[in-house]
């Protein structure tokens, strides 16, 4: 099987960049991230943002799928499908302090590298080359600047109706991205001998045309 492993920061445009070449390329896409945002909103609904041990003993009754209906990644909460309703910023927030609960990466972990055993993938995520597939023949670092990402997502929640700054956004990207790298367990970092793809001056196409090209260069 092909595995590819996509990381990088938040807002980079990994899911939609791999979607898109996972679909070019006739591979399976696993949207980890989402995976991440699900044991958030369980996190949420519980109340167990600042309370760890209930968060962690939450585990022994969670049920997280993933499912793909007519080619098209969906996400379950035990059976409840909620990939509509992990999009939104409290949950994004809260999916990167679960993600450095070490309990929450090993529940993951094994339904991760179980899809990408049995299938061509592309994966992405934040430590999917240094921690889910060390041994993907192609591992890619997805970035762009964080005023960049910020008015990407700036613009997208805005289009979703919501009543937002693009400095209150700028913000959070910043907190999001220090979060990530400087926690303890897998921190955000590119892994040895990835390939770096800087999409900050590139068009949507131009940045799915780039992931395609890469693979098709390296296996």
């Amino acid at each position: 099987m092909i595995n590819v492993a996509i990381d990088g920061p938040a807002g980079a445009g990994k899911s939609t960049v791999a979607k898109n070449a996972a679909k070019e390329l006739g591979y399976i896409y696993v949207d980890t991230g989402a995976l991440y945002r699900t044991v958030a909103l369980n996190t949420i609904r519980i109340g167990a943002e600042n309370d760890l041990q209930v968060l962690v003993d939450s585990l022994e009754e969670l049920k997280v799928d993933l499912k793909f209906v007519d080619g098209v990644q969906r996400v379950f909460l035990n059976d409840e499908d909620v990939t509509d309703l992990i999009r939104t910023q409290k949950v994004s927030m809260a999916a990167s302090l679960v993600s450095a609960v070490p309990q929450v990466r090993a529940f993951l972990l094994d339904l991760q590298r179980d899809i990408a055993k049995k299938n061509n993938v592309i994966m992405d995520g934040r430590d999917i080359g240094t921690v889910v597939l060390p041994n993907a023949q192609v591992k890619i670092f997805l970035y762009a600047t964080p005023e960049c990402r910020a008015k990407r997502r700036y613009k997208e929640l805005l289009e979703k109706g919501e009543e937002i700054t693009y400095e209150e956004v700028l913000d959070e990207v910043n907190q999001r991205d220090y979060q990530d790298t400087h926690r303890d367990i897998a921190p955000l970092k590119p892994c040895e001998g990835c390939i770096m793809a800087d999409t900050s001056n590139l068009t949507l196409e131009e940045s799915i045309d780039l992931i395609v090209n890469t693979v098709k260069e390296n296996i």
